[in-house]
């Protein structure tokens, strides 16, 4: 079994993958003050908690985008299994061409998706990642990076707005019954999801105009589920993009 992590700014994904199967996904709270031992019990006891024996687990990858918790947790990593896990960073084979300022700059999540996405979709590509925050990446024909956009999440744009304002609540981010609102929650969540989705909307229309022509849009991330069906466009939702892209990478970067 392989066993992928990757390291977001609030949630660990940590699936076993098994002849290019997703065994099981898990996600725990990303906390810079953890010790590398506590993240290597946390992994045990997921481990242990989905039936998977130490024994099965064969390599592990892992991608990051939190230096000092990527510490913590490759170090609990190599503790727990005694394998040095394969990490997506400079100098890993991806397929793709990266045109930007400094590719070296582009987070390993956006790289581990862009990856996964061209597995299943031809390009030109949108993809939208919904988490900690909102990026969006084109991907061109001849799996060209071209760049892209990062925007506030949907949930910190909540807690923002909750925070700053002392008569507004926090509220659950569901859909929401209608675009006006009848009371201060209603008029939040209206606000909150619609708002999220028409700018998704906007912003694709205005990344194709741009780009002179039309793409497929694939969205993923734990908040897409809840914005995807507000909006107007045509969205592919993709759950496992992240552990599909760590599965892929390993197989490309393998030592026979």
């Amino acid at each position: 079994m392989l066993l992928a992590i990757d390291i977001g700014n609030t949630n660990i994904v940590i699936g076993g993958i098994e002849d290019d199967q997703i065994r099981f996904e898990a996600r725990i709270a990303t906390d810079h003050i953890k010790t590398s031992d506590q993240y290597g019990v946390e992994i045990k006891n997921l481990l242990d908690f989905f039936g998977v024996p130490l024994s099965q687990v064969e390599d592990c990858i892992i991608s990051s985008v939190v230096p000092p918790v990527f510490n913590s947790v490759r170090t609990g990593l190599v503790k727990l299994t005694g394998l040095t896990p394969m990490v997506v960073g400079p100098g890993i084979k991806t397929g793709l061409n990266i045109r930007m300022d400094d590719p070296s700059s582009v987070g390993s999540d956006r790289i581990v998706i862009a990856v996964a996405a061209l597995q299943q979709y031809a390009p030109p590509l949108t993809l939208v990642d919904m988490g900690t925050a909102t990026t969006i990446e084109v991907v061109d024909c001849g799996n060209t990076y071209l760049g892209g956009c990062i925007i506030p999440g949907v949930r910190v744009s909540a807690e923002a707005l909750s925070s700053h304002a002392s008569q507004l609540p926090g509220i659950q981010l569901d859909k929401p019954r209608r675009v006006i609102g009848k009371n201060t929650v209603e008029c939040m969540r209206s606000g909150i999801m619609y708002g999220a989705a028409a700018m998704l909307d906007g912003m694709l229309n205005r990344i194709e105009e741009e780009l002179g022509k039309p793409t497929t849009v694939v969205a993923t991330g734990g908040i897409a589920q809840f914005v995807v069906p507000l909006c107007k466009r045509e969205i592919k939702l993709e759950k496992n993009l992240l552990l599909k892209g760590l599965n892929l990478l390993y197989k490309k970067n393998k030592k026979s």
